[in-house]
């Protein structure tokens, strides 16, 4: 009974962190957004079987947009829950090769918990950091992977020179025009 307790009082901190994180930076005088202080990259469509599943921009902390920080917003077309994101996001990571099973069955089940259903028009922001992976959904966090292994290949999905959308990835890393 105590350890319930104590996880959700652990959770209501967590949530609490994320409410506030992006009002941390305005005391900065900084930009809103956790996409703040980065430079937007380039931009492309995913499609399957034809249909427009989403649209992906990328923005990088630096001068390497294959270097964290990193941020990629995924804005949807379609109706897709939460679970076949997590499950698509696990069968590519396998595709890559950058994990095992076990491995790919924990970070399946984490995905699951923190990426909800979307609608068209909802967009999911990852952020890919030194220290792990944070989400957003429409400007609001939605969670976290504190695990850098996990970060990297999931952003991996498109910007590995294997991803199995080598146009969107192309999209992605074009240089914007100064």
């Amino acid at each position: 009974m105590s350890s319930i307790l104590n996880s959700r009082i652990a959770r209501r901190r967590l949530l609490g962190l994320f409410a506030i994180w992006p009002l941390a930076g305005l005391a900065n005088g900084a930009a809103e957004g956790p996409t703040a202080g980065f430079q937007r990259w380039g931009s492309g469509e995913f499609r399957r079987f034809g249909f427009l599943v989403y649209e992906a921009t990328l923005w990088a902390g630096g001068e390497d947009p294959l270097r964290p920080p990193l941020a990629l917003k995924l804005t949807y077309k379609r109706n897709i829950s939460g679970q076949d994101i997590a499950e698509a996001s696990v069968k590519e990571i396998r595709n890559l090769g950058l994990a095992d099973e076990a491995l790919l069955r924990n970070w399946g089940e984490q995905m699951a918990r923190i990426f909800p259903d979307v609608r068209p028009g909802d967009h999911i922001l990852g952020l890919q950091l030194a220290e792990g992976a944070r989400f957003f959904l429409n400007d609001r966090p939605l969670g976290a992977i504190d695990d850098p292994a996990f970060a990297r290949a999931f952003f991996a999905i498109w910007l590995d020179a294997r991803t199995s959308a080598p146009e969107l990835r192309a999209a992605l890393l074009k240089r914007p025009a100064v």
